[in-house]
């Protein structure tokens, strides 16, 4: 087999991974960027919801598409041309977005971003398995927790405040001298690091790929708003389960296969992801509950919604790297069983939310149930990754960040559903008990809190099942000596 690693450093490449480390930042940024400034976007090129979300939705779309084909890619080409290509295209994106004349080019824009994120992720994790031996990464893998968890809790309350004070086109002004930046940067002084291998593209597993995972998100994110009814909704989850066990399939066939799934049968690989899965749910979920408590029926700003979270972001962005240093000096298990149980009875608490619970207590809440979130993904994944043989690096990464989009958007919608229906059912009972005294509003609005507080208790008994799983967790010491699968 031909493998070759060209202008490859015998050192470790720092200055390689927080040029690269930067650019996943503000790629990850941009995804939960414009959020609030969608109202805007609307006015300005006078479109309904429905249109502008696909801003959003999009954007995750073409991440979900992407990212599974990225360990392909990165087994194809050097770090450096696929680096180069991914912050091109993401930052042709951002400065077509920053002028665009119509609601059509703005969407083509947030394509062109997603395309050049979508990879950034997965790559820069690569690299940091390769670059450093298994004793050092829970240090390096919690710096790259910055990127993970902080990135996207900044967009909302940065998008808030330059609304607020100026054009929603200024967020992409923000955001082009750094693109830019790190552009030009990547061309002059990026190396390869990681090796490369002639393999040749299935078209099949990307057209399965594509329909599998693009159906999955785009029909489970559809369903907390449509309703599971719309045959739009069951029709593109129905099509995209077909699509993902085929390709699954087909690549459990294949000697070469564009995504290898026989990794999970390394089994503190497939128990980190089960429980990623999990974490994945209950981190995407508190941020679609939340601001509908806040907002909705306590009537704060969106810039308060947002602002509440950004506490919790700031403690996850400092404990990550710490949460790395103690996991290579003790491993995981404790670590994701503290933090677990944390997570665990914050999240039983926010089950019990009514309308008198100040703003300061709810960002104590949150803020406590980040720290202990913050000492679970970063040393759980790691602990799975160290599992596999180099040669299946690509493989492991590809897989973790898909699990996550695809779980996180699953997760959102099942318990957006579940809101739904027991604020219909708690508002009928209200409504049959009511008299001429409470407003319709009032009542409306104990019915969705039910709803919340219900939602919230599912997530507790969820992210339980995360805990229970952490005890069978057994620190990886040495990576397997092939992929034997």
């Amino acid at each position: 087999m031909n493998i070759k690693k060209e202008n490859a450093s015998h050192d470790t490449p720092y200055g390689i991974i927080i040029i690269m480390f930067i650019g996943a930042f503000i790629a990850i940024l941009n995804e939960t960027l414009l959020n609030v400034a969608l109202p805007s976007i609307m006015n300005e090129f006078d479109v309904k919801p429905t249109a502008v979300q696909w801003l959003t939705t999009g954007y995750m779309l073409v991440n979900g598409i992407l990212i599974p084909a990225s360990a392909f890619l990165i087994q194809r080409f050097t770090n450096r041309t696929l680096f180069i290509t991914a912050m091109g295209l993401f930052t042709a994106g951002t400065i077509l977005a920053s002028f665009s004349p119509t609601f059509n080019i703005l969407l083509l824009a947030r394509m062109l971003q997603a395309a050049g994120s979508a990879v950034m992720m997965p790559l820069l994790m690569n690299i940091m398995l390769v670059s450093f031996p298994i004793e050092k990464r829970g240090t390096v893998m919690g710096v790259f927790g910055l990127v993970f968890f902080v990135a996207p809790a900044v967009g909302p309350p940065l998008s808030g405040w330059v609304v607020e004070h100026y054009s929603w086109r200024a967020l992409f002004y923000i955001v082009i001298p750094f693109a830019l930046f790190i552009f030009v940067y990547a061309i002059f002084k990026l190396k390869n690091l990681t090796p490369n291998r002639p393999i040749k593209l299935d078209v099949l597993s990307i057209v399965l790929s594509s329909v599998g995972f693009g159906g999955l998100l785009y029909g489970f994110s559809m369903a907390g708003d449509k309703g599971w009814n719309d045959v739009f909704v069951y029709s593109t989850i129905i099509v995209g389960t077909i699509s993902l066990l085929a390709m699954i399939i087909r690549q459990l066939r294949m000697d070469e296969p564009m995504l290898e799934f026989r990794i999970f049968k390394y089994p503190m690989f497939a128990l980190a992801a089960a429980v990623s899965v999990i974490l994945a749910i209950a981190l995407f979920s508190i941020m679609i509950l939340m601001p509908i408590y806040i907002q909705t029926i306590r009537g704060f700003s969106p810039l308060d919604a947002g602002l509440l979270m950004l506490p919790g972001a700031i403690i996850m962005g400092i404990m990550s790297p710490i949460t790395g240093r103690l996991f290579d000096k003790y491993g995981p298990k404790t670590l994701a069983i503290v933090g677990l149980s944390i997570t665990v009875i914050t999240t039983y608490f926010f089950s019990r939310l009514d309308m008198e619970v100040s703003y300061r207590t709810l960002v104590w809440l949150f803020s406590i149930r980040s720290f202990g979130m913050s000492m679970v993904m970063m040393p759980i994944m790691t602990n799975g990754l160290n599992q596999l043989p180099e040669k299946a690096y690509p493989h492991g990464t590809a897989l973790n960040n898909t699990l996550q989009q695809v779980s996180g958007a699953i997760g959102s919608a099942l318990l957006i559903t579940v809101m739904n229906s027991q604020t219909e059912s708690k508002a009928k009972q209200l409504m049959g008990e009511a008299t001429s005294q409470v407003s319709e509003n009032e009542l409306l609005n104990q019915a969705m809190l039910h709803g919340i507080n219900f939602s919230f208790f599912v997530s507790t008994i969820i992210v339980a099942v995360a805990l229970i799983l952490t005890f069978f967790i057994k620190r990886v010491t040495e990576p397997a000596k092939d992929i034997n699968i």
